[in-house]
């Protein structure tokens, strides 16, 4: 009886230690954008720029309407101001803000952009409407890139006394700094 409950026991351990679950695989579209974006900032670091772009554009295509997409066009935006195309640039920057318009890299990225484009003065005047209050950013900005310094810390300035909660008024106060250390 002793040999059959032994025999029995180690059969029965070896059958239930031998049973593996099977592999499931989730597609998780998030994580996969992820994924990508690191691959287009690797490539970025190599200096392969298409391969970066389409990285880019794979993250915004499995994430398309969340504030981790802006990030991802921002990213895209920035490639396309390195290799000289900021009109590709331009939609990108936007559609970044339109995503998230709390990171105030963005709004320097898109300033860039329309100097690059040679639009300053257009833009200052779009962006002085104040039915926004982070049109004012955006003007601050615009005219730090034209080097107006003093009236950009003014507008920026204003801004962060208005806003003191906001997310953004951190970098825009150390922006603030970088400017007038410059002057």
């Amino acid at each position: 009886m002793k040999r059959f409950l032994t025999i029995s026991l180690i059969s029965l351990a070896i059958l239930t230690s031998a049973y593996k679950k099977p592999d499931v695989y989730e597609i998780d579209a998030e994580k996969n954008a992820y994924v990508h974006n690191n691959l287009g900032l690797m490539y970025v670091n190599e200096k392969c720029y298409y391969a970066a772009i389409q990285e880019y554009k794979i993250a915004i295509s499995l994430n398309p309407n969340t504030q981790a997409t802006a990030v991802y066009y921002n990213n895209l935006g920035e490639v396309y101001l390195i290799i000289g195309y900021p009109d590709y640039a331009l939609d990108c920057f936007e559609r970044a803000l339109k995503q998230f318009s709390l990171n105030f890299k963005y709004y320097k990225n898109l300033a860039k952009t329309y100097k690059a484009l040679g639009t300053l003065d257009a833009q200052i005047t779009k962006y002085s409407d104040n039915s926004n209050p982070l049109n004012k950013v955006m003007l601050g900005v615009l005219y730090a890139e034209k080097g107006e310094t003093r009236r950009a810390i003014t507008i920026l300035d204003e801004f962060c006394m208005s806003e003191p909660d906001l997310i953004i008024t951190p970098s825009i106060k150390n922006y603030i700094k970088e400017l007038v250390s410059l002057q």
